[in-house]
């Protein structure tokens, strides 16, 4: 959806299977590309280098490659049982050659013999033993704890789940001392539709230190952020910055527009599509800019089976 749209245009150097905030294990697919249909590789060229995901038949993310140049290079391979993540190994190359100080391996086992949970074991390639985290879920699949556990110690993270009036919270605890509140609900917008608002707040050894506000349509395309630093003279959050998100009859973003103090900064996105079914583009424009990024991108071909008279 759009929301995965714009994770890959503001991240795209910075893919990971785990929200580095809350340690949360995420699996990828297409879908978090902005791409459709029965996509199987998809290579992205841009002024900075070259991204390229391989997806299995499943659509989920089997292999990204970020090329910085023809010799530096990051590989990273996903490995599934079932839909289930089993493996990541993150290899870097620099200079054409495998560089195993920085390289590292992710090992995931799941064990449902109470109630759900999944072991995450980091080593290096040097078979240096980095972090451990244990992820406990509760009877409705939700992540509950986490137990992080390396060299310096033990780390306990806590999530809390809260329901008032048609608002769900979020909150995170490590080790007894919040640190991030995710609080969804849903309001009326005056044509009568319904919106969905995302209020998530940041803190520091327990303090305010930031805030962000989303608000998505019921197709879940984002339309609006507002970034809020947290002012300690007032002891509350003030808003720094709003970005607007328009999309065109594809679901694409077509404009976005950054508004911060008095000064507003719109940039506008022009594409090109493929001509298959699916109605991917396969060239953006972004002005006033005039920076392109270009995508190749190649498709299962899947046949269906005759049944046999």
């Amino acid at each position: 959806m759009i929301k995965n749209y714009i994770l890959f245009f503001c991240s795209i150097l910075n893919l990971v299977a785990i929200d580095t905030f809350s340690q949360e294990i995420r699996i990828f697919t297409k879908e978090d590309f902005d791409l459709r249909g029965d996509v199987k590789s998809c290579l992205v060229i841009t002024d900075y280098g070259k991204e390229e995901y391989d997806f299995d038949e499943n659509g989920l993310l089997a292999k990204s490659v970020t090329r910085y140049n023809d010799s530096d290079y990051d590989i990273t391979y996903y490995q599934y049982d079932m839909g289930f993540l089993k493996e990541k190994r993150l290899e870097n190359y620099r200079g054409n050659t495998f560089d195993t100080s920085t390289s590292i391996a992710h090992f995931y086992e799941l064990d449902t013999t109470d109630t759900k949970k999944i072991t995450e074991k980091i080593v290096s390639y040097e078979k240096e033993f980095l972090d451990q985290y244990e992820y406990f879920y509760d009877a409705d699949d939700r992540v509950v704890k986490i137990i992080r556990t390396n060299n310096d110690g033990t780390d306990e993270t806590n999530i809390e789940y809260t329901s008032y009036k048609d608002e769900q919270t979020k909150t995170y605890r490590l080790n007894g001392v919040e640190q991030k509140s995710i609080r969804t609900s849903n309001r009326k917008t005056k044509k009568g539709t319904s919106e969905k608002v995302v209020l998530t707040k940041k803190f520091l050894n327990g303090d305010p230190l930031a805030a962000t506000e989303e608000i998505f349509d019921v197709s879940g395309q984002l339309l609006s952020t507002i970034h809020f630093g947290y002012d300690e003279k007032t002891q509350q959050f003030a808003p720094e910055q709003t970005t607007l998100f328009t999309y065109d009859d594809n679901g694409t973003l077509s404009r976005l527009v950054e508004k911060k103090g008095n000064s507003e900064k719109v940039k506008d996105y022009i594409y090109q599509y493929d001509d298959g079914e699916s109605g991917n583009w396969v060239k953006q424009i972004v002005t006033p800019d005039n920076a392109y990024t270009t995508r190749r991108i190649k498709y299962y071909e899947f046949q269906e089976e005759a049944e046999e008279e």
